[in-house]
């Protein structure tokens, strides 16, 4: 019995950790080398310095850069939001022929290899007539961020209870004051944690705006820019050491507001049942 334990639990334990130490131990290097005096990443250290970290500030690429991926971040992470309302709402709603392959066409930018989507949305963009700019940029961070933001709100409005719709209209409220004045305020988490989720993407993501920006860079780009020089490599570590702890940040808020959300919808479903 114990041996059957073990073969079902142990070796399950074992590979989980394995798989975070392959998964994080080269991400832990990032921070760790970042505060390192010398100009290049090797142990044993020589000292201890935060002067690539003071030095960011200054300099002027690196902040039109910051400023670009924050208004491509906003940009896209709000209209994907938007349209993943209105898709997830129509999925977990209504019934009608097509619903599942619709709902897996929006989701094959999470199985289609990137590249393969960035060259796609490059074709398509030139033969549009369309400049590479940071508009066309942001219209490929939708594209990719639209399936996880349905992946969040698909789990805010699966556990809505539609009575409370059926109380509003009953009482005499339209359609759409019925979605503004009791559904979004419901999966309202929901909402918040896709705008957080996609906000982290667009972040991050370079291969797409690698084909789809002009001349203006965003970090990601930036930072591909800098690795050509090893005298920036330090500076790229710090840079690449904030980015890590705002995208963790922003993701576990992301979590918990999902999670908030779904315990939510569950106790209105079940104080109605």
């Amino acid at each position: 019995m114990r041996a059957r334990r073990f073969l079902s639990g142990g070796w399950l334990s074992v590979y989980a950790f394995l798989y975070v130490v392959f998964l994080y131990l080269p991400v832990i290097f990032l921070p760790i080398f970042s505060i390192n005096t010398a100009p290049t990443p090797k142990f044993p250290l020589t000292g201890f310095t935060l002067q690539w970290y003071a030095d960011l500030p200054h300099t002027p690429a690196l902040l039109d850069a910051a400023w670009n991926s924050l208004k491509v971040g906003v940009s896209a992470s709000v209209l994907a939001t938007v349209l993943g309302i209105l898709a997830a709402r129509s999925i977990t709603r209504y019934r009608y022929p097509g619903r599942r392959t619709i709902n897996g066409l929006i989701m094959a930018p999470l199985v289609l290899p990137e590249v393969i989507v960035a060259i796609s949305m490059l074709l398509v963009m030139l033969q549009l007539g369309l400049s590479l700019s940071l508009f066309t940029v942001v219209l490929g961070h939708v594209l990719v961020c639209i399936p996880y933001s349905m992946t969040v709100l698909t789990s805010g409005f699966e556990g809505f209870d539609r009575s409370l719709e059926e109380a509003s209209a009953d009482l005499g409220e339209s359609a759409f004051g019925t979605f503004r004045r009791v559904t979004l305020p419901m999966v309202a988490p929901a909402i918040i944690s896709s705008l957080l989720v996609c906000f982290t993407i667009s972040l991050d993501e370079f291969i797409i705006a690698f084909f789809l920006t002009g001349t203006e860079a965003t970090l990601p780009i930036y930072i591909w820019g800098q690795l050509r020089f090893a005298s920036k490599l330090p500076g790229v570590l710090a840079l690449g050491t904030l980015l890590l702890v705002a995208s963790f940040l922003l993701m576990t808020i992301a979590e918990i507001l999902r999670r908030r959300a779904a315990r939510r919808t569950q106790n209105e479903g079940g104080l109605y049942a």
